[in-house]
Parts: C-alpha cells; structure tokens; sequence
C-alpha cells in the first residue's frame, strides 16, 4: 500500500471533523476529489477505514491505527521543517495549540503576539476548547501544545506552570453590591446573569459547577466577549463571572466593581501540557519556553 501526505493528511482532517464533507473543506479539496482518495485508500488497505452514517463518520479499527500511525509521520515531518527552517526562510512550520477560554482571550494574544513577530516562518493554529478535551487532543496526537486547568486528569502528559486565572463577580459600580470584596457562588446564585454564548467552554465550566451546587445560572442574555457582559453588567441588565483580569480591564471605563469568588473551583492553575517536550519540534520547544518563561 501507498499514501502520500496529502492523504494522511486529509485522512486525519476527516476523522478530526467526524464528515468527509467537512475534512475536505479544512483540506481545501473539492468533495468528489476528498472521497475517491478515501476510497482509494480503503482499496489498498482492504478494509474499511470510516464507519459512515447518519452523523458523519467514524474511524473503524483499522482507521483508528491508520489515524495514529498519520500523526507520528505528520508530526516528524513537521519536526524536520522546524529543524531545516533555519535554513530555509521560505519554509513554513505550524504549531497545533489548543486553549481554554480564560487564557485565549486574557493571556495568549500578548504572548503570542511577541513570539509570532520574531518567527515569521512560524504559523499556529489556535483552537479554543475544554481542559478535557485539551487533555484528548494533545495525548493522541492532534494537538501539539495545550493550555489547561491544572485540575483536570492529565494522565501521562507533561504539565509547566503557565499562569493563575481567578474568576470574579461582576456587578455595577452603584449597586448592593459596592462594599463587598468578597463571596461565596451560593450568595448570588439566585441572580439573574449575564453569560457567554451556548457552547463556549468557560461557560460549560461554569453552567457544571452552578448545577453541582443546586443552583442553574438563569441567564438574561448571553454575549460572546468579556467586554460584553460587563457592559451589559454596567447598565444594571445582571451579573457576570468573567476572569479577575477581565474585570480589571473595563473596571474604569465600564463602571463595575467585581467581587472575588470564594469558592475553590473560581481560582484556577493554567498548564501547558505536551506529550514529550523532548520530543517536540525546536519551534514548538521555542513557544513552550516562550510561554512558561523557562530556558
């Protein structure tokens, strides 16, 4: 049997997405094209590689052994251009980082800002997802780099300190609330919040814990940044729990106060996790380094 990378390649692409449709378009390959080289691939193996059905597809055993074989192979050749790049200015090499909520949007941009302006030949493609699924992603393979919340099982991955994220009540400047510095989630549970958009992961963090302590959110509206749910919170619509450097951001010109939250779950300990920092490209090595301030 023979597969180039660009069938590996599109083979993790699909299996990634869970729908051939999907995969072809991340691999910028038109469907009839993305489907017959699957098909090809299936002819030379002899067996099925997807499990096709209603949902999208699945990988078979088979396509499960293909998929893990697929990422060593990508992930040595993606090594190979870290190394040659600096030979090759025009070579480019790619860093697959996944991010929680907290640390995509209040610690990352100015990290990566810095390291991506000194790499030119460096691209990274920033997804943003749960701890566990972070977790899943980086052991398999999919991922190179995740930034996590130290409290979930990272199993055998490797964890470096990135950085302390302590999540806040956000309420109107004027307000009950002005002289209070401090409080339980079980105080203001019964409040009506503003939230991040369905399906953000902070969000789901914070929807699993209010429903473990008895107490749904109830939710007035739903934003898709920080900055709108304190401006929504500063016009008296609700309150908000957004990250402690959230809060210190729009504290002046959004006219809130923001109020520690007692609980244990609401200061969280920020990783970077790899499989092997060892084992990583010298790029990817650069930016763990970068990220965690180590040498």
């Amino acid at each position: 049997m023979r597969f180039d990378l660009v069938d590996l390649r599109l083979f993790l692409l699909v299996v990634e997405a869970g729908s051939i449709t999907h995969g072809a378009t991340r691999a910028n390959m038109a469907l009839p094209s993305a489907s017959a080289r699957l098909r090809g691939m299936e002819e030379a193996i002899g067996l099925p590689l997807l499990e096709r059905g209603r949902r999208g597809v699945e990988p078979t055993p088979a396509g499960d052994a293909l998929a893990h074989h697929a990422r060593i192979v990508l992930r040595q050749i993606e090594q190979m251009r870290g190394e040659l790049g600096e030979f090759s200015r025009g070579l480019k090499s790619q860093i697959r980082l996944l991010a929680n909520t907290a640390s995509m949007t209040e610690f990352l941009p100015e990290k990566l800002a810095a390291y991506l302006a000194s790499r030119p030949n460096v691209d990274i493609d920033l997804k943003e997802r749960l701890s566990t699924e972070i977790v899943k992603a980086v052991a398999n393979g999919s991922a190179d780099i995740g930034i996590i919340t130290d409290a979930v099982d990272h199993g055998n991955l490797e964890l470096r300190p990135f950085a302390i994220d302590r999540l806040v009540l956000v309420t109107p400047r004027e307000s009950q609330w002005t002289d209070r510095r401090r409080s339980a989630f079980a105080d203001v549970a019964d409040r009506e919040f503003i939230g991040l958009s369905a399906g953000s992961p902070l969000q789901d963090y914070l929807g699993d814990h209010a429903a473990r302590a008895g107490h749904p959110l109830s939710y007035r509206i739903r934003m898709r940044t920080f900055e709108g749910i304190c401006q929504m919170v500063s016009h008296g619509v609700g309150l908000g729990i957004v990250p402690e450097t959230a809060a210190r951001k729009y504290r002046k010109p959004m006219a809130i106060h923001s109020i520690r939250l007692t609980d244990n779950w609401a200061t969280r300990r920020l990783a970077v996790c790899v499989r092997a920092f060892e084992q990583l490209p010298p790029h990817a090595r650069d930016l763990v380094k970068h990220l965690t301030g180590s040498s």
